[in-house]
């Protein structure tokens, strides 16, 4: 993937991974499109980084996706990179009250909703990338976000089936593999142990211009690479039986 000169459309680019990712990309000198569900919060990107073009949506309803796509093929059928960043979190019990309504919030946000736009987004005359931004826990889930790992899973699958799928078109995939970062996914504070999103972003560009097209950080570059039964020992660290306590988050 050629690293400026690109139109970008990022799903919730307005926060977490996804600013980061947007300010590298408008810093390597890209034109960059932020779609999101809060209109505050893009109002704030676009104070922050006037060059942005904004399009407020929930990509967790159809209709919207359809909306964004009919828009983005009127007004910009120049876009050459999709970005599937958009995703929710939740920690979850199987025992909630709840469990259903918010597994299926994150079904429709981690899966439909990026599958749908893919399919959309490949029929634009000049797209030449996809970028998928599954997780580390792709590999090993953690069993208080069970759906969540589920749905990376699934994500990391479909990622490695489309880029074989796409090669014909000529439109390449690249899977964006984070490990935990200090973003507010899954609720604030969570993840104020973690890496910065700007230590991530600048190992990822670094790999981008190395011609990667998995790019990984920190916890999910070691997970990519072992096998199932290390995968087991990780699994049992992550997910001690003695320690096991669920708390829900919005």
């Amino acid at each position: 993937m050629k690293l400026s000169g690109n139109k970008i459309l990022v799903t919730g680019g307005a926060s977490g991974i996804g600013l980061g990712l947007t300010e590298r990309f408008i810093a390597d000198n890209n034109a960059v499109i932020v779609c999101g569900r809060r209109a505050e919060v893009l109002n704030e990107l676009k104070n922050k980084q006037p060059s942005v073009i904004t399009f407020q949506c929930d990509l967790a309803n159809e209709g919207d996706r359809v909306k964004l796509y009919n828009w983005i093929a009127k007004e910009h059928s120049d876009l050459t990179v999709l970005v599937n960043n958009a995703g929710i979190q939740n920690w979850l019990n199987i025992d909630d009250d709840d469990f259903m309504e918010r597994a299926l919030s994150e079904i429709v946000t981690n899966i439909e909703a990026p599958l749908h736009l893919t399919k959309l987004f490949i029929k634009l005359p000049n797209i030449k990338t996809i970028m998928n931004v599954t997780s580390g826990l792709s590999f090993v889930p953690f069993a208080k976000v069970p759906v969540y790992s589920a749905t990376k899973a699934f994500f990391h699958s479909f990622t490695q089936s489309l880029r074989y799928l796409l090669k014909q078109k000529g439109i390449e995939v690249v899977e964006i593999i984070p490990p935990a970062l200090n973003t507010d996914l899954g609720g604030k504070g969570l993840h104020d142990h973690a890496p910065p999103v700007s230590d991530f972003i600048e190992s990822i560009f670094k790999q981008l211009a190395d011609g990667s097209d998995e790019l990984t950080f920190a916890f999910s570059a070691e997970r990519a690479k072992i096998g199932a039964e290390e995968n087991k020992a990780v699994f049992d660290r992550l997910n001690p039986l003695n320690k096991l306590k669920y708390n829900t988050y919005s």
